[in-house]
């Protein structure tokens, strides 16, 4: 493990920024039988049981029956991301839009931007720590103002993408085409205070990349996926990737299959979707289960419930125990003998 230190920085905290845009809904949510049809990126699970999905015509809720709209005030943007936290707030993060913010039992929106302290308007992911604070990649909100963390503190990337905090308080960030790295403030206390971030290296010392999901399963390893630069000519880079698991001292490859989203259902199976090889127009990407009783083998029980050309997202286990997980023609949810894909009426038989 590779040690970077972080030097202390006010991280932008003294200047002032303006409050949030306010966006009040003039039209209807927009309600429908069918689920969206284009890019479903993340799932996610309502405190009442409701289904929320990311999408990129808009944020919709299920409620067993029908999907509505509950975006359709918010012109344009692509969602990537939603959450409802601890205190009943709805969350958005958009491809290019900043964060739109949805308090409990209102119908007008907050809009977060660079200028009211975001550190990026791309905000590809939505994280509330055990403190209650709101991350959105490098960004953190407290629900007052933003504190954002940048290599130009000591922080390793700028293009956090992923983050986890662990059953121990330990925060884990994934970062597009930069290593994954942990922070334990355990040790080193709040980030900015001249303590040391851990970047992740396997045994031949290479760093993890492009990770994007992560989970920790009940007996605390951790599961993600990767690419690892193998090779280095030139402008020309040499990658690989697979499913890996970390147990606190090694690193497995478990499967040359990539990770895009991964979760551990409540037996303890390990779900992923991933692109099966190098990332490319026509490529595979599949929807697989790993099997609990094997999860631990060098090369766990895997079987793989859908395969197809294209895109395979978010992971969700759903109250009842169904598995969603979001695609680039919309969502999907798998009952452990049927996939439904919502997008028409023979889709939902």
């Amino acid at each position: 493990m590779l040690l970077v230190s972080v030097f202390h920085s006010s991280c932008g905290q003294h200047q002032k920024y303006a409050p949030p845009d306010i966006i009040k809904s003039e039209t209807k949510d927009s309600v429908s039988v069918y689920g969206p049809t284009r890019m479903v990126r993340h799932v996610k699970q309502a405190r009442n049981g409701d289904i929320l999905i990311a999408s990129y015509t808009g944020v919709w809720r299920y409620d067993g029956k029908l999907f509505t709209n509950i975006t359709s005030a918010i012109k344009a943007p692509s969602f990537w991301d939603v959450l409802e936290d601890r205190k009943g707030n709805c969350w958005f993060g958009s491809k290019d839009s900043g964060v739109y913010l949805l308090p409990p039992g209102q119908t007008t929106f907050q809009h977060f931007t660079t200028k009211q302290g975001l550190a990026s308007n791309m905000a590809l992911h939505i994280y509330e720590d055990r403190a209650g604070n709101i991350w959105f990649g490098a960004s953190r909100y407290d629900g007052k103002s933003f504190r954002n963390f940048s290599t130009k503190d000591g922080f390793p990337s700028n293009s956090i993408r992923l983050l986890l905090e662990d059953k121990t308080g330990k925060l884990w960030f994934g970062a597009q085409g930069e290593s994954m790295f942990v922070y334990d403030a355990r040790l080193n206390g709040e980030f900015g205070q001249g303590k040391p971030f851990t970047v992740l290296k396997n045994k031949d010392g290479k760093t993890f990349t492009n990770v994007w999901g992560i989970t920790e399963d009940r007996k605390g390893n951790f599961w993600f996926g990767a690419t690892i630069i193998e090779d280095k000519r030139g402008d020309t880079s040499f990658i690989s990737q697979g499913l890996w698991r970390y147990d606190g001292s090694n690193f497995t490859k478990v499967s040359q299959k990539g990770a895009y989203g991964i979760i551990e259902d409540k037996n303890g199976n390990i779900w992923t979707t991933g692109a099966d090889g190098p990332q490319g127009i026509g490529q595979a990407w599949s929807f697989s289960r790993y099997d609990q009783q094997s999860l631990y083998n060098d090369k766990p029980t895997v079987t793989e419930i859908k395969s197809q050309p294209g895109m395979l997202l978010g992971i969700l286990e759903a109250n009842d125990g169904s598995i969603w997980f979001g695609a680039g023609g919309g969502v999907y949810r798998y009952d452990g003998k049927t996939i439904t894909d919502f997008k028409s009426a023979a889709g939902q038989q």
